[in-house]
């Protein structure tokens, strides 16, 4: 399941799903320090949390459209963690 570290980077993730639009890899590193999403959000699946995926589309800093995952995070059944 991961370290102490990554049970805390989970957490928030969870937080900011709950008071954001759900959250992409650039929202994970610019507002919360993670890295390493895709694997917080695997850790989250084993946790037993429901995970959505949708892709979408905004520009880089070049202004060119580019595809991004954005995840949506959903308490575990029965409130578990």
């Amino acid at each position: 399941m991961g370290s102490t570290k990554d049970i805390s980077q989970q957490n928030r993730i969870v937080a900011y799903c709950q008071s954001h639009r759900g959250i992409t890899s650039l929202e994970a590193v610019n507002e919360l320090g993670i890295i390493r999403l895709a694997s917080r959000i695997n850790d989250l699946k084993e946790r037993g949390y429901s995970i959505i995926t949708d892709w979408e589309k905004v520009p880089n800093r070049y202004g060119e459209m580019t595809r991004v995952k954005r995840y949506f995070v959903s308490e575990p059944a029965g409130g578990e963690r």
